[in-house]
């Protein structure tokens, strides 16, 4: 069992539970996900993912994540669309969670309730780094929660700020690499920054190699921000 990862079968239990999995822009979040996925599946288990329609970055039918690993999700405009299609899925995924208003902490409690295992993931913090309702909310009523860092790509040092480099004070600007970086406290700005220097990082995101879980592998050179 991975020290990642609370369960995958726990057939003793009567009710579900909420693990949530947070962190900045590329630090592995949605990997997380889509490995702890794979380890349902396997264990033979049906699992049920959604997304805000809001979220079509890399496809509308899809989770997918920076380095184009994906899995097939249901896009949904508001949380409560889940209750109604989550069906008899032991197992549900919400990616990108921070897009979905507050009663996403209503619906995932139901879920776990009525005997679901929900895996939730999202950004902890937004672009000023200030928290990013509702995962805070989340993480207080979770069971378990996984915070994940980036590597600052200006000195290496683990990084749990999402950077943003293009203009613009809307709190959501959904984007990738041509919008944030992954900064540490000490690199981070709270407002919009120019990039000037080359960003070698910005295709060492989508090159990340995997072990055989399917989780990014650690042993890469995470801190030399260049590869």
């Amino acid at each position: 069992m991975s020290a990642l990862e609370p369960h995958i079968v726990d057939r003793d239990r009567t009710t579900g539970w909420i693990e949530v999995v947070c962190g900045s822009m590329f630090s592995g979040k949605t990997e997380e996900l889509i490995r702890r996925l794979r380890r349902a599946r396997i264990a033979r288990q049906h699992t049920k993912v959604f997304k805000p329609t809001l979220d079509e970055r890399y496809s509308d039918e899809e989770v997918v994540s920076h380095n184009e690993n994906s899995v097939t999700t249901t896009t949904v405009a508001v949380p409560e669309e889940i209750l109604d299609l989550v069906a008899e899925a032991d197992v549900v995924g919400i990616d990108e969670a921070q897009f979905f208003d507050d009663d996403l902490v209503r619906v995932c409690q139901a879920l776990a309730a009525d005997g679901h295992r929900v895996i939730v993931v999202g950004l902890d913090t937004d672009y000023r780094a200030e928290p990013f309702d509702p995962i805070p909310q989340l993480m207080a009523v979770a069971e378990h929660v996984t915070k994940l860092h980036a590597v600052c790509v200006v000195c290496g040092a683990p990084a749990n700020h999402s950077q943003r480099i293009v203009p613009g004070e809307d709190r959501v600007l959904v984007g990738a690499t041509e919008a944030y970086e992954p900064r540490c406290r000490e690199c981070f700005a709270p407002e919009p920054v120019t990039v000037t220097r080359p960003r070698p990082h910005t295709e060492a995101l989508r090159m990340v190699p995997e072990d055989a879980n399917g989780a990014p592998d650690d042993s890469s050179s995470a801190g030399d921000p260049s590869r």
